[in-house]
């Protein structure tokens, strides 16, 4: 894949293996994803549960845990080989140059120490001049700057005393603290009512001008893909199976995956509001697929979608499917 300009990747990760052992066997849970992010482009990851989304990510930091393993690939970060980086390097960018936004807020703080210490913290961690009283300062800053109210009173405050909403926000700010050049949000807002929903995508739009960070969104939301990325990869059963620029993609799939994932949403212009599921389930984890991963879910499928697993391969400038028979969708969005 190519960055969608003349600027090299901020971020490049290919042919990606993630494996993990467990009492059943190996479970390949990325096998052989890629993507690239250019600087300042935000890119939506989607797919359903299970397709590899977080877990690609979280090998992009160095976060990836026994029993997983990364078996192959490579991760490049503005020029730098990640997979060969010491744990030291990796610790100076991770919360430095990268940071990421977790899936869970209540999780991702300690909860026996203030939100202003764990604020405080990550400023201090990379800024080792900064004082106490200054680190404090900016957490308020910080804090006040992601709508937290009164935050100077709240930096006294503990995680559990924060609503879901808030500790999101909190999350944020802590993210953002020393100005990453990338920001890795993991389904910011899931769990949140919808009002906060809203308010925490504008604090993603509002950290995108504060820090001029290049945003990977990973999420299940196509509406949130719709509304802030600028391109979007699709993912399914550990691999890239469509990627492109968001509008062409939303307007014209070329994968049947992707084309089933947007059937399934609610149309205001659809009177009935009848919703299209996709059938069937994804393979089962570590279930051997000789041909398409997606193949007994697709209604495009033939013999050799059973046998042949199809490569990612261009299906138009700036856009590749992972589907034999593309080029009929192709000609369908054509003839529409």
């Amino acid at each position: 894949m190519t960055a969608p300009d003349s600027r090299d990747p901020l971020l490049e990760i290919a042919d990606l293996v993630v494996e993990f052992a467990t009492d059943g066997g190996l479970v390949r849970a990325v096998d052989g994803a890629g993507y690239t992010v250019a600087p300042g482009e935000t890119l939506g990851v989607v797919g359903e549960s299970g397709s590899g989304k977080s877990v690609t990510a979280m090998a992009a930091l160095g976060l990836i845990r026994p029993p997983g393993r990364i078996t192959s690939g490579r991760i490049v970060f503005d020029g730098a080989d990640l997979r060969t980086a010491s744990p030291r390097e990796l610790r100076r960018l991770r919360g430095g140059r990268i940071a990421m936004i977790f899936q869970d807020p209540m999780t991702s703080f300690n909860p026996v120490l203030s939100i202003g210490a764990q604020v405080a913290e990550a400023l201090r961690l990379h800024r080792p001049g900064l004082s106490r009283a200054g680190a404090r300062e900016r957490a308020a800053e910080l804090l006040t700057l992601v709508g937290v109210p009164d935050a100077r009173r709240r930096l006294r405050q503990y995680p559990h005393e924060f609503s879901g909403g808030m500790r999101q926000r909190a999350l944020i700010a802590m993210a953002i603290a020393n100005d990453p050049d990338l920001l890795i949000a993991d389904e910011p807002t899931t769990a949140l009512d919808v009002t906060v929903q809203a308010q925490v995508l504008d604090l993603i739009r509002l950290t995108r001008r504060e820090t001029g960070a290049a945003t990977v969104l990973i999420t299940h939301d196509l509406g949130v893909v719709a509304e802030l990325a600028d391109r979007v990869v699709v993912m399914y059963a550990g691999r890239v199976v469509e990627h492109g620029p968001v509008a062409e993609i939303f307007g014209a799939p070329r994968h049947p995956y992707t084309r089933g994932l947007l059937a399934s949403l609610p149309r205001l212009d659809d009177d009935a509001g009848a919703l299209t599921p996709i059938p069937g389930t994804p393979p089962a984890p570590g279930e051997a697929v000789a041909g398409c991963p997606f193949a007994p879910r697709c209604a495009l499928a033939r013999e050799r979608c059973r046998t042949e697993r199809p490569g990612l391969a261009a299906s138009g400038p700036r856009r590749a499917s992972a589907c034999h028979f593309h080029p009929e969708l192709v000609q369908e969005g054509t003839d529409d």
